[in-house]
């Protein structure tokens, strides 16, 4: 029997296997994801209060669509040889491969004191500042990183303490462009966060921070929210990387004859102008395609092309609301109360069905989701 193997279980990697599932149908193909971790973790979540709240385990999606799960780590991947090494020692062949092993958050290793850092990025990063955080009356908290990860978990954390923004660029934002940036700056002090712009860490201390302009700064925690890459993994796929560390693909996702690549992972062209942004709105439709072709090229079906949905941001500004824009100049379409609304109903269907297989594989065939736009007749503040 063939067998297809994923590497991954985050958005790209689960909707890769549910992709595949829905390709095979009742035919015969064994289909296994390999990854270390029994819960997909919604990475979008992680700046809120409970990070636990922000899983689903993996066995109730891939148990009701027949999809084996492999727990261990992949370190090589052997293409000649159609192999993948797991744990360091188990060999597992496969036919077709879709790897989506997402990105990383790369820490400074030169800073002094880098091992006092706190982020986001991974379950367990979330886990230690939450804990770190969670018994205190009132903190001060220094992020470092004026860009879409890094506003989101400063807002929330000026909920119950100080918050000191730090970035290289003279503008918040910076990466998202000056479509938001007016509604930015007036949440940022609407609650209160200062920003330090122009700057950037230089040192973390027991209690302090240091700020390349000589400035020490008091800190309970210093939260690192810069600087993702993909997955070293690509690096045993291709040799012409982007400045990312991606894989480049076809219109169909496929970087090999048996190699297709999704999510954080894979530089998929957008449009003549854009490639994909490493975030769960690409990953999870680049999963649900990656995975679908793989199947389909082993089963003798048509593929199918890698067509971009709107382009959409939504960004949560903890008490001040939120920001939803549209398009790569991103126009800001709702904002506030209006805009939470919106975040909130993002982050509902980013989860996926659980336990019913004609849910999980219908939701696999819709590539895209709708847009939650507000709707006239329901009140602008969200629910409790």
């Amino acid at each position: 029997m063939a067998h297809m193997v994923i590497i991954g279980g985050g958005f790209a990697g689960v909707w890769a296997a549910a992709g595949a599932a829905l390709a095979r149908g009742k035919r015969q193909l064994r289909i296994t994801l390999i990854a270390p971790n029994d819960r997909l973790v919604l990475r979008p979540r992680l700046y809120e209060p409970e990070p636990d709240r922000a899983t689903v385990e993996l066995r109730r999606i891939l148990v009701p669509i027949g999809v084996d799960h492999l727990r261990a780590t992949v370190t090589t991947i052997d293409t000649d040889r159609r192999v993948v090494i797991a744990d360091g020692r188990q060999e597992i062949g496969y036919d077709r491969l879709v790897l989506a092993a997402g990105s990383r958050l790369v820490a400074p290793e030169d800073l002094p004191g880098a091992r006092r850092l706190f982020d986001i990025d991974t379950l367990d990063g979330a886990r230690r500042l939450t804990d770190h955080l969670r018994d205190r009356e009132s903190y001060t908290a220094v992020v470092v990183g004026a860009g879409f990860v890094g506003l989101e978990a400063a807002t929330a954390l000026a909920a119950r303490g100080r918050v000191v923004l730090v970035d290289r660029s003279d503008v918040v934002g910076d990466q998202l462009g000056a479509g938001p940036r007016e509604q930015i700056e007036a949440a940022l002090d609407r609650l209160g966060i200062e920003c330090r712009l122009g700057t950037t860490v230089t040192e973390v201390g027991d209690g302090f921070a240091v700020l390349s302009d000589g400035t020490k700064v008091e800190a309970d925690a210093v939260v690192w929210c810069v600087g993702l890459r993909a997955s070293e993994l690509t690096r045993q796929v291709s040799g012409e990387l982007d400045g990312l560390g991606r894989v480049p693909v076809d219109h169909q996702l496929r970087a090999l004859p048996e190699v297709f690549v999704a999510g954080d992972t894979a530089a998929a062209a957008f449009d003549a102008e854009h490639t994909v942004m490493q975030a769960c709105q690409h990953a999870t439709p680049l999963g649900k395609v990656a995975g679908y072709n793989a199947a389909a090229d082993l089963l003798d079906l048509p593929l199918r092309d890698f067509t971009p949905g709107p382009y959409v941001t939504c960004l949560d500004l903890g008490g001040a609301g939120a920001i939803f824009t549209r398009g790569w100049d991103r126009r800001v379409m709702a904002s506030g109360a209006d805009g939470a609304y919106i975040k909130r109903r993002i982050n509902q269907r980013i989860h996926p069905p659980v336990d019913d297989a004609a849910q999980i594989l219908a939701a696999s065939d819709q590539v895209y989701l709708e847009l939650p736009f507000l709707p006239r007749d329901e009140p602008a503040t969200p629910e409790a």
